[in-house]
């Protein structure tokens, strides 16, 4: 959600009208002090098990909520079931399964591997979501780079 907030503050994307407050310096720094303070904390073994507990309702919501946030569908049934199945369904599997890949951890190198597990977690969230920001900015860059090499071919087969 901190990836989505700076995106929408900086006019990278656009959140519906009811969750204008995801552009706003108030939710950057509550999700930039829960952010430092969930990283923090799955990086002390044993404390982050407890952690998934907790946080595996909550990425439920929050998917849910950051998925709703930007879907554009009049139907409320629609809208809200969309983004309970899409992003509530998907942010609670992949939790789920860092939890599980935690618990894992911590059976097996006594919480000494957990900060591994964090580490390789921590990248992929931001990864993806900043991934899933510029996207089209990938995209578009991709094409002009394909076009551009399309139209070099072109030109040498011209010339031979």
């Amino acid at each position: 959600m901190l990836v989505a907030n700076i995106a929408a503050m900086n006019g990278w994307i656009t959140p519906g009208e009811q969750f204008g407050w995801l552009s706003s310096w108030t939710a950057f720094l509550a999700l930039g002090t829960a952010t430092l303070l969930e990283i923090a904390g799955y990086y002390i073994p044993f404390v982050d098990n407890l952690l998934d507990t907790v946080t595996t309702p909550a990425a439920v919501v929050a998917g849910t909520l950051l998925t709703t946030s930007f879907i554009e569908i009049d139907n409320p049934m629609l809208h809200w079931g969309l983004g309970l199945i899409l992003g509530g369904g998907t942010a609670g599997l992949v939790q789920a399964g860092t939890g599980i890949l935690r618990l894992l951890s911590s059976k097996t190198t006594a919480g000494i591997g957990n900060p591994v597990v964090s580490t390789v977690e921590n990248v992929a969230s931001f990864g993806l979501s900043g991934l899933a920001v510029f996207l089209p900015v990938i995209a578009l860059v991709l094409v002009v780079l394909l076009v551009l090499w399309l139209l070099k071919r072109l030109m040498n087969l011209k010339k031979s």
